[in-house]
């Protein structure tokens, strides 16, 4: 869509977050592009005004990592239904990993889904993998597809086992100006762990995987990072120590940065107490001094970013027996939601109580075992730097797409407005995404997307989806 088509749209009566601050005005968006900030603005003749009033108006969120499944697994997820979920959840960029089927390992399937890519409801970003065929043996051309404007590799769903190889991936991508990310995960120590290896995996009598799986690779490949000076990203960190590593390696000065999800910011090893395939993930969750380290981790900023790891499955896979079904769990819906709830919501806040801080750790309830206490966001400035500003940084987004904000007149018209005050419940089977497997299903939520722009489109209006 060319920009002088665009529509002119003004929000009125929110509160803007800026880089370091939030002040209420209003924003007129046109031509794609921020116009003007600023209370009271005069609406133009054949302009669209949108109700932000008790909202906050911040840049459009971005996903460091979720899976869109297309090509390959299309009864899961497509390109569309999962940019029209990102968009119902305030996102305005995506990157979509790579573990498609055939992966996105060589410049013909970067340009497939690139292609796919243009009539999504939402920015997405293409990564490629790092190995050919995910299968850990040798390296992808990288070269040739950062030449097609790939910024992130990552085999995501394994982890580079060979530390020789990953090496060679980090000296190959130093150069390019590329990221690599890794799913730390050390195969061997995991060995058909389909959990949380710990007291909860004792007493179900299910296999465990243990903390050491992810925070092995994690120091090993701190080391490498150490040693060839390439920027490294890790992905969905979920353990106490795995959020220790890295901050001593940040005060060391080395290039690393890491996210978390928000299923690892508010559920426990505990939920798997009822043996529903919902709460299998990759990694597991974990014991809930995990989650507060997670949360901790966030809030000083150690972890750079909340990402959704989106992972959705067709029902029938998600079915079946706990140890049987594929770990994965779709968020892009939920995700601001959670992390606003878990981050920005104190003891006087009236919080639902499955988000109110955990019983003692040995509690038998699963629905008790929730994350203790910690120190809370200051407010949205710093949700909107976990969500936008930072993943788009870290993504190259923000100077290739213009996202992450901050908001200012020329700055691109993407654009999230958040309800902090609208209560709802997950219904899974009314979601944009294809599949339903949720682990916040029927759970209530405070916070809700009201509105989306995207390059100044309004791709989402009262809360849905414009096409």
């Amino acid at each position: 869509m060319a920009e002088a088509r665009l529509p002119t749209v003004v929000l009125r009566g929110g509160t803007v977050v800026g880089a370091d601050r939030a002040e209420r005005g209003d924003v007129l968006v046109e031509g794609g592009r921020i116009v003007a900030i600023g209370p009271g603005i005069e609406v133009p003749r054949g302009s669209s005004v949108l109700d932000a009033g008790g909202c906050l108006v911040g840049p459009g969120l971005v996903d460091l990592h979720a899976h869109l499944r297309e090509p390959g697994h299309e009864e899961a997820e497509t390109i569309e239904t999962g940019s029209r979920a990102a968009a119902l959840g305030g996102y305005s960029a995506v990157v979509a990993m790579a573990n498609t089927d055939p992966p996105i390992d060589h410049p013909a399937a970067v340009r497939a889904v690139a292609e796919l890519a243009k009539g999504a409801l939402v920015e997405v970003a293409v990564a490629g993998a790092i190995t050919k065929g995910r299968a850990g043996e040798r390296l992808a051309p990288l070269a040739e597809m950062a030449a097609l404007g790939v910024r992130i590799f990552s085999d995501d769903g394994r982890g580079v086992q060979h530390a020789g190889l990953m090496r060679r991936a980090l000296e190959y991508a130093r150069p390019l100006g590329v990221l690599l990310a890794q799913h730390c995960e050390d195969e061997d120590l995991v060995a058909g762990g389909v959990m949380h290896e710990g007291a909860w995996s004792s007493r179900l009598g299910l296999p465990g995987q243990p903390a050491l799986a992810e925070e092995s690779m994690l120091a090993r490949d701190l080391d490498l990072v150490r040693l060839t000076g390439a920027p490294m990203h890790f992905l969905h960190l979920s353990t106490a120590r795995s959020v220790e590593l890295v901050r001593r390696a940040r005060a060391e000065g080395l290039p690393v940065t890491a996210e978390a999800t928000p299923h690892h910011l508010t559920l426990t090893d505990a939920e798997v107490a009822g043996f529903d395939p919902l709460y299998r993930v990759n990694p597991p969750l974990r014991p809930a001094a995990d989650v507060a380290a997670v949360r901790a981790g966030l809030l000083d900023g150690t972890i750079d970013a909340v990402a959704t790891d989106h992972a959705p499955h067709a029902p029938d896979t998600k079915e079946l027996p706990f140890d049987q079904a594929p770990p994965g769990m779709i968020g892009l819906e939920t995700a601001l939601s959670v992390a606003y709830g878990a981050l920005c919501l104190g003891p006087e806040d009236d919080v639902p109580g499955w988000l109110r801080a955990v019983a003692e750790p040995d509690a038998p309830s699963p629905r008790r075992s929730q994350a203790p206490p910690v120190p809370r966001l200051a407010g949205a400035v710093e949700l909107f730097r976990l969500m936008s500003s930072r993943p788009a940084a870290i993504s190259g987004l923000d100077a290739r797409g213009g996202h992450g904000g901050p908001l200012a007149p020329g700055a691109r018209g993407h654009l999230c407005v958040f309800d902090p005050g609208e209560r709802w419940r997950v219904d899974p089977g009314a979601g944009a995404s294809r599949s339903a497997n949720t682990p916040f299903a029927s759970r209530e939520l405070v916070g809700r997307v009201r509105h989306v722009l995207v390059a100044g489109e309004p791709v989402v209006v009262g809360g849905e989806a414009q096409r």
